[in-house]
């Protein structure tokens, strides 16, 4: 971990004495401090707890002062035996993997046993795209709620409608999106509008972004200067986080991204969440003809990626975004006839 090291514990005055419950502790508070989100948390406290509990059940104790070699080798055995999903057994090991990293970092191991056992491979879930209609579904629904007078909820629906372009318009996860600054958008009256993703292992890439984008995004910065203004705020991120009367704070979280497509998914009665619009995306790619090589790079995955089985599916999962224009055109018409 590359976040700035709690206290260490001396190895050679603690090591026979280790209390793990406290150190896991420690490492899940070193996990929040690196910014991982509540969700994450979560997910490693689960994974470690099933550690704790193959310690109770082989050693009758949460004694890890012997933990070496053969014992990961027996704990790789408990997995294969508990689990038949390999997925599972490979989450919890990479779990014990950088607790035992965390420990060697702070001076408590000499060095960390679970190197030595590898992980179970990592097996592609078959994708389970958003289905078009859905798609559909939500865009005339976000394009109902602009449709109103409080001005802090049209600019939420304005947002939440940028949000959705992101995902099924380029692909974008929402750790990319939670800190997207308006720099990384680019409009260009012959290319169109793009979103640069800066991504942690290689350079910064660009992405397309729908025809619509460019309509919605100038819309939506229109509404938010004076919004920022009588929220008393500036930032530079793209998205935002509100409360009915005013804008809080720059950014949205990850798990605040997620929450609000919980809250559409329920609402709407839709298959959503932004794992499945982002696959809805891909499969949109593929359906326009962009290469595999392309494709995997707007993914941010490396180029031994296996696209197989999104292709293995293509046939029954078609998508475009040329309704998005659409339907937002014929939205806008039907709303000044109204007035008229």
């Amino acid at each position: 971990m590359t976040s700035k090291k709690s206290t260490p514990v001396n190895m050679s005055n603690n090591f026979n004495n280790l209390d793990l419950l406290n150190l896991q502790t420690q490492f899940f508070t070193e996990l929040k401090k690196a910014g991982r989100s509540p969700n994450t948390l979560k997910n490693y406290k689960t994974d470690l707890d099933c550690f704790n509990q193959y310690l109770k059940d082989v050693q009758k104790n949460l004694d890890i002062k012997d933990f070496s070699i053969p014992q990961v080798q027996q704990y790789g055995n408990y997995l294969e035996n508990r689990y038949n999903s390999d997925n599972s057994r490979r989450r919890r090991v990479q779990a014990l993997r950088m607790f035992f990293d965390f420990l060697v970092e702070e001076n408590i191991f000499p060095n960390n046993p679970v190197r030595k056992i590898p992980t179970s491979p990592k097996f592609l879930d078959i994708p389970r795209p958003t289905p078009f209609v859905d798609v559909k579904t939500l865009w005339e629904y976000l394009l109902d709620e602009s449709n109103t007078k409080n001005k802090v909820n049209r600019l939420l629906a304005l947002r939440n409608q940028l949000s959705l372009l992101f995902i099924f318009g380029a692909g974008l996860k929402v750790s990319d999106m939670a800190k997207l600054k308006s720099a990384r958008i680019f409009i260009d009256k012959k290319e169109g509008a793009r979103v640069m993703v800066d991504h942690p292992k290689r350079d910064a890439y660009t992405i397309p972004l729908p025809q619509v984008f460019e309509e919605v995004y100038q819309t939506y910065l229109d509404e938010l200067a004076p919004m920022k203004k009588s929220s008393n705020i500036e930032f530079d991120e793209v998205l935002f986080n509100a409360n009915p009367y005013r804008i809080l704070s720059g950014g949205l979280s990850p798990r605040g991204l997620e929450i609000i497509f919980e809250d559409f998914r329920k609402k709407l009665s839709i298959k959503l969440t932004p794992k499945s619009l982002r696959q809805a995306c891909i499969f949109k790619w593929l359906q326009q003809g962009h290469s595999d090589n392309l494709i995997k790079e707007w993914m941010g995955v490396a180029p031994s990626y296996s696209m197989k089985l999104y292709k293995d599916h293509l046939e029954n999962n078609a998508y475009d975004d040329s309704f998005l224009k659409e339907i937002r055109d014929h939205f806008l018409t039907k709303a000044v006839n109204k007035k008229g």
